[in-house]
């Protein structure tokens, strides 16, 4: 797995010379990236979320597209419209934005879910449906969004059908004192983005994509990360658990996590240091623990140290 470990290695190092100190958030996001995934990354304004995704997309040379949510969007804004030409008295297609490699789609709960729903098809099957006719979406193909968790009025609350949907929540947060005066120090005369430059072409991206799939999953950490997500239905403070999907979600990182560090089997560590951002956002808090302030990651951490972590297996002969 060096080759993978080398790819990754290559993107991070590239995104952190524009995102400074949040080294986790990064691995998180390349991760999400070798695992197919979509992300969901929800923080305040002005803590570089859309630099992210600006950043990434050119460390790996995909098409980009940034979508700028608001109320008065449609869903054909997002996938295309069929216009007729009046020379040729035919209905051709103009594809929307949806139709790029890494797609940013820029405060996606400012939207109306007739028009989040336009996302549904194309996160889940890669591919959109405009009048009838499906158009694929080659690889790779990654959605970005960016949510502000602060300001609720004019917003439209994602469904849980939605936030399923991405593998990933992450959140970038507030730099430290140190970190701020080098992004000041940084920024004197052009922006660090300005001059990211390409360091992983798309084939190695997509060779580093099906790699990570032949990674080893032992039994005891597949039933590791299955307890896990049962756990998540069964907690007291939980209103709706993690479907099938967590675990799913688990199982592709864990192996992509292996891999960055140079591994061809997956940890338990791995498991737990995900957690937090695969399952998070699935779970829906129960009234009275909404009441209490309880976060869904205060949630999973109370689920990882009650779930014991599985042991090596001894081989008797």
């Amino acid at each position: 797995m060096t080759d993978v470990q080398a790819i990754a290695n290559k993107i991070v190092e590239n995104v952190e010379r524009v995102i400074i100190g949040k080294r986790q958030p990064v691995q998180l996001t390349v991760l999400g990236l070798l695992c197919q995934g979509h992300i969901l990354i929800e923080d305040v304004p002005g803590v570089g979320k859309t630099v992210l995704a600006k950043s990434l997309s050119k460390s790996v040379g995909c098409r980009f597209q940034r979508i700028q949510f608001t109320p008065d969007m449609l869903p054909s804004d997002v996938t295309g419209v069929s216009v007729f030409n009046q020379k040729t008295f035919e209905f051709q297609f103009r594809p929307g934005p949806i139709h790029a490699q890494i797609v940013l789609v820029d405060e996606i709960n400012r939207a109306t879910p007739k028009t989040q729903s336009a996302l549904l098809e194309a996160m889940e099957e890669r591919q959109v449906t405009v009048d009838g006719q499906t158009f694929p979406l080659g690889p790779p193909f990654m959605v970005l969004a960016t949510q502000n968790p602060i300001e609720y009025e004019g917003t439209f609350p994602l469904p849980e059908a939605q936030l399923d949907r991405f593998m990933l929540r992450i959140r970038l947060g507030y730099p430290s004192k140190e970190e701020e005066m080098e992004v000041l120090n940084r920024q004197r005369h052009v922006h660090p983005i300005d001059g990211i430059l390409q360091v992983v072409s798309v084939e190695e991206l997509l060779e580093a994509q099906e790699a990570i799939k032949d990674i080893y999953v032992d039994e005891l950490v597949q039933s590791y990360m299955v307890e896990l997500v049962r756990e998540t239905r069964l907690h007291p403070d939980v209103y709706l658990g993690s479907s099938s999907r967590g675990a799913l979600a688990l199982y592709r990182l864990g192996q992509a996590r292996a891999a960055m560090f140079g591994r061809d089997y997956v940890l338990p560590d791995d498991i737990k240091v995900l957690a937090g951002a695969a399952l998070g956002h699935r779970i829906i808090v129960g009234p009275a623990a909404r009441i209490k302030d309880i976060e869904p990651e205060v949630i999973v951490e109370d689920i990882l140290a009650k779930v014991p972590v599985p042991g090596a297996q001894v081989a008797f002969k």
